[in-house]
């Protein structure tokens, strides 16, 4: 049956016009193929496809040196161009019809798949049929931008999306890398097949399984040793030193960045090795996670660069900024270029003063009371930096008060992030900072932050209603979906009012995946 059958029956139904075998099936199987760049190619009156030939047939072959040279193309070689472009040739789209059936269905066994290529059996049940309804609604672009928050809670529970959405949300991870991770994990088997079939899917073969460290991709490995981090530090840094020799350059910047998580001097000679790989990145992320430990030697290194620089009397900071970058500072995780706009001076005292330990200086407080004649901005700027770099709760607090970016606030707890941000809400205007700051905070929001926004939401809606929208949507994807009550009851105005039907989305959204 064509596709033009297919939509002909679906509008007039199917007690008007039967339909042996299931139709939502039949339409999602080419729907795929479609997809995947496959058309269904009917067999010809005698049973066989066009590229198939009799051996009486293959006698007529000699007539092809004939049409080669009138401009005409054999069968042959019309397969052979599909093939490098591609594209799946009659007898390849007709053999894989049933493949591609059976694999939308989930009823092949591990050899067929083997043999035949199909899809290998579910391993994950699928969500429920009102979770898969929500998932098609916000595919259809209701409420679009909670498709992470969807992923995140079926990966959560264990479980992988109804094979007819496939297609979609794998052309949503190619244009959206922050849904891969956990698209990987709920697409399940006919996902991960379906991905082989195009290459514009291919992006899911490196996203995570669920496989173990000797058995996994990339993605998989990562997140084992991941887990494992979490879990037991030491034996994870122990598992990557075994085996960081063979390992590829990508993996090990990729594995170095895991350390981050329950970082302590027992990794800083593993890392300070680091230094010297082959790989950029790699160096960086070693330098990075270093600089957060005030006792490693890079830490050390970088204090006494950081006291030729600052000199701190009672009341003014005397700044001297370095005159070179040296192979060594390099090492260290300097970089000699700077950015377009940015003197060469000036960029390598931002980097030496945000690696020095800041412990170094004293109290944030105290400092940024002080007088600097030359060199203010740099210097500032990189105690930002240092701040984000270190995670230190004391300096973040401080420089947020002097320049309040929403890195800072991850070197903070969720209560105090929350806190931070609801005393900016109440005394900040609306504009683009208020809402780069918001956008920091982790979720869920309490009570106070949340009141705090739906203040300022009614406020605004009675003089600029037009300059909501941003912030409507954030309130709405953050605040604490157990606060969909609060929110109803706050104001009557419409502003608030599509807070609190987006807070009620998001809570049945959990509820149909807890």
């Amino acid at each position: 049956m064509t596709w033009d059958d297919l939509a002909s029956t679906a509008l007039v139904g199917t007690d008007r016009r039967p339909y042996e075998g299931d139709l939502l099936e039949s339409a999602a199987v080419e729907v795929v193929r479609r997809r995947a760049g496959q058309q269904l190619i009917e067999p010809s009156r005698n049973g066989r496809t066009e590229d198939q030939t009799t051996a009486g047939e293959q006698a007529e072959g000699e007539s092809t040196e004939g049409q080669r040279a009138g401009g005409e193309t054999t069968a042959r070689e019309a397969t052979a161009r599909e093939r490098a472009e591609g594209r799946t040739t009659a007898r390849e789209a007709t053999a894989g019809e049933g493949a591609e059936s059976k694999a939308l269905a989930g009823e092949t066994t591990a050899g067929e798949a083997t043999e035949q290529g199909w899809a290998n059996d579910e391993e994950l049940p699928a969500v429920t049929a009102q979770a898969a309804e929500r998932l098609a609604r916000i595919l259809g672009g209701e409420y679009d931008r909670l498709l992470p928050e969807w992923l995140a809670a079926a990966s959560t529970a264990g479980r992988r999306v109804p094979p007819y959405v496939l297609p979609e949300l794998l052309d949503r991870g190619r244009r959206d890398q922050s849904i891969r991770a956990n698209l990987g994990l709920v697409a399940g088997q006919r996902g991960r097949w379906l991905a082989a079939l195009n290459p514009d899917w291919a992006y899911l073969l490196e996203e995570p399984t669920g496989e173990t460290w000797e058995l996994g991709s990339s993605a998989d490995r990562r997140a084992y040793l991941s887990h494992l981090r979490r879990h037991d530090p030491k034996q994870a840094r122990a598992l990557l030193e075994a085996g960081w020799e063979r390992e590829g350059p990508d993996d090990r910047a990729a594995f170095v960045e895991v350390l981050a998580d329950g970082l302590s001097m027992d990794d800083e000679p593993f890392l300070e090795q680091a230094l010297d790989d082959r790989r950029r990145e790699v160096r960086q992320q070693a330098a990075n996670l270093l600089t957060r430990l005030p006792e490693s030697r890079l830490a050390q290194r970088m204090a006494v660069r950081a006291r030729s620089c600052l000199t701190v009397t009672r009341s003014t900071i005397i700044v001297e900024a370095p005159t070179a970058c040296d192979k060594a500072m390099e090492r260290d995780g300097i970089r000699a270029k700077p950015p377009r706009g940015t003197g060469e001076r000036a960029w390598w005292l931002q980097q030496v003063i945000a690696r020095a330990p800041l412990a170094l200086w004293g109290s944030p407080a105290k400092l940024l009371k002080m007088k600097i004649p030359d060199w203010d901005g740099e210097v500032k700027t990189a105690w930002v930096r240092a701040a984000v770099l270190q995670r230190d709760p004391e300096w973040a607090r401080a420089m947020f008060a002097w320049d309040p970016i929403a890195d800072l606030l991850e070197a903070l707890g969720s209560d105090e992030q929350q806190q931070l941000a609801a005393d900016f809400v109440k005394k900040h205007d609306l504009d683009s900072q208020l809402i780069m700051v918001l956008g920091g905070v982790s979720s869920h929001w309490r009570e106070k932050l949340a009141t705090a926004v739906l203040r300022k939401i009614t406020k605004v809606a009675t003089t600029q209603p037009w300059n909501l929208g941003e912030l409507i949507k954030l309130a709405g994807e953050h605040i604490d979906p157990a606060l969909a009550e609060l929110a109803e009851n706050y104001s009557p105005v419409q502003p608030i009012q599509q807070v609190a039907a987006l807070l009620r989305f998001r809570a049945d959204l959990m509820k149909e995946l807890s």
